[in-house]
């Protein structure tokens, strides 16, 4: 039976330990309760994966049929607390990370607790999300090619409780620039300017990220392709010729098509400056998480809805990127966004609408019965 007031007292409990993703013991601390919370719920013990020093959680019931897929680490330093204390007031709950995601783990247990058994079911809540899943991303794949559906409780896209259909993907990029520092007054003649090389580089990078038939066009429902110089730093001292530059790149792609276009680009930079040598690091990241991956499970969840009694669904395309986006790449039909409502993710204002948590754990509960019953992937009847 799904009742709000547990539910809030296991989201007070999750929100007051805090898992900020650089602090690996505090990620540790969060597993324990995290794991401790599932246990009780769920009937079962955690597997506990720690790789490369961050702790993930699994439950595997029977043979995995549907992945539910969720993070405990949070953006927030610990200490967050003092200035972002936990509350409830107003229908609205407040705290660290309680939109992302701590919420969405909560009514992730309750609902399947509320089920007859959680047979099928294979829950994964992993401890580095929101700094790419490094340490996770093969473990999130090999489960997801196991799974006929994974279900994503990150927050709604919105407000008013959209789910999220689609996510560009990303890829992140480091120019280093290579130059030869010499004295800015006696002898500036000698020297191979980093700064000015990093200067070209800065527009050569951002004229392509304003050209969208450059990157494939723009996507009809995601959009073009974004490439963005973001954080530069050059040179040592304000009397020297700076040896050395640097310069950070954000990108956010539709189509994986679009990331490899933007990487060939990213590779084939040239320094324009004589005496400067590049060095390009980084790449893709996350692969997008394009619209034909949803479709069939919002359609099914839309439809749920309906036979709750609850508000018609509404699908959004987002920019951000998830693991979501790397249960879609390998072929798992995958619906994002079903976690918690609310508004504010890593941001001051971040908050829950409590008045949702019960109707989106309704419908979870309903989406897991009915998709854990589908046959294998590739099948065409999958009606739910």
């Amino acid at each position: 039976m799904l009742a709000l007031p547990a539910m809030l007292a296991d989201l007070e409990e999750l929100v007051r330990c805090e898992s900020f993703s650089a602090d690996h013991a505090a990620v540790a601390r969060s597993a324990e309760v995290v794991g401790a919370l599932g246990a009780r719920l769920l009937g079962a013990v955690p597997e506990t994966i720690v790789i490369d020093g961050v702790t993930h959680l699994r439950w595997i019931f029977g043979t995995p049929r549907v992945l539910l897929l969720g993070h405990h680490d949070t953006v927030w330093p610990v200490g967050s607390l003092e200035s972002r204390p936990w509350s409830v007031a107003d229908g609205i709950a407040r705290g660290p990370g309680v939109l992302d995601m701590k919420a969405g783990l909560v009514q992730m247990f309750h609902a399947v607790a509320s089920l007859p058994s959680p047979e099928g079911v294979c829950v994964l809540v992993n401890g580095d999300e929101e700094v790419g899943s490094t340490t996770s991303r093969r473990l999130i794949e090999e489960c997801a090619r196991e799974a006929v559906a994974a279900l994503v409780l990150e927050a709604s896209a919105d407000a008013e409780g959209a789910l999220k259909t689609a996510r560009k993907g990303t890829s992140r990029y480091e120019v280093v620039v290579h130059g030869r520092a010499a004295h800015a007054g006696l002898e500036p003649h000698k020297g191979v300017n980093a700064a000015v090389e990093a200067a070209h580089q800065v527009l050569s990078i951002a004229g392509f990220g304003d050209s969208t038939g450059a990157v494939g066009g723009a996507h009809p429902v995601l959009g073009r392709a974004t490439v963005t110089p973001t954080l530069l730093s050059a040179g040592s001292a304000l009397n020297t010729v700076p040896a050395l530059a640097r310069v950070s790149v954000d990108v956010r792609v539709p189509t994986r098509a679009a990331q490899a276009s933007v990487d060939a680009f990213m590779r084939g930079l040239t320094a324009r400056t004589p005496g400067a040598r590049l060095e390009v690091l980084g790449g893709g990241r996350r692969p997008p998480l394009e619209p034909e991956s949803s479709a069939e499970l919002f359609a099914l969840a839309a439809r749920i809805a309906a036979e709750l009694g609850q508000e018609p669904l509404r699908g959004n395309a987002v920019g951000g990127a998830s693991d979501g986006n790397y249960t879609a790449a390998v072929g798992c039909p995958t619906l994002d966004g079903l976690g918690a409502v609310g508004s504010g993710a890593h941001a001051d204002s971040e908050y829950v609408d409590v008045a949702r948590m019960l109707p989106r754990a309704r419908l979870l509960a309903q989406l897991v019965a009915r998709t854990r019953q589908w046959p294998g992937r590739g099948d065409t009847a999958r009606s739910g």
